[in-house]
């Protein structure tokens, strides 16, 4: 038989709370890993802000911009997360990939968040192959779409 695991108060990845032998209020332990698990679980933010809003809701995400005051001071490039009427902070590891319903794109985190810019739809040339642009055309819209590019 093996050794049981020691493990931390945290989970390595985002911080979970996890629980030891004797502890008193597992609940509120529980409930933080719970919450923080809803926030992150195919995460998705309502955009980018400095402030917080006046009137959040549960269960929305925003990543946080450049801040100097408010319930948001010191929070700059975390994921703000609305749980319980409090605001849980989530510092995003690469690798990590969120849905911004305000551009309708996907974007990954590796050291900042990176989302693709839409190329220029072709134009111009002394040969205008029609076939060729309308093809090339279809693939760019297919790919904004799908939220690979931002629809611009």
């Amino acid at each position: 038989m093996s050794d049981p695991f020691v493990f931390d108060n945290t989970s390595p990845r985002f911080g979970l709370p996890l629980l030891f032998a004797g502890q008193s209020q597992k609940e509120t332990f529980v409930n933080e890993a719970h919450a923080l698990a809803d926030a992150l679980l195919h995460c998705a933010i309502e955009g980018t802000q400095s402030d917080p809003p006046a009137t959040p809701a549960d269960g929305n995400n925003w990543t946080v911009g450049a801040t100097d005051s408010g319930a948001w001071q010191g929070q700059e490039g975390t994921i703000a997360c609305r749980q319980s009427g409090n605001w849980l902070f989530v510092s995003p590891i690469s690798g990590m990939q969120i849905f911004d319903r305000s551009t309708g794109q996907i974007a990954l985190f590796d050291d900042t968040w990176r989302a693709p810019a839409a190329p220029a739809a072709p134009t111009g040339g002394t040969a205008v192959d029609t076939e060729a642009r309308t093809a090339i055309g279809e693939l760019i819209s297919a790919l904004k779409t799908s939220g690979v590019f931002p629809d611009t």
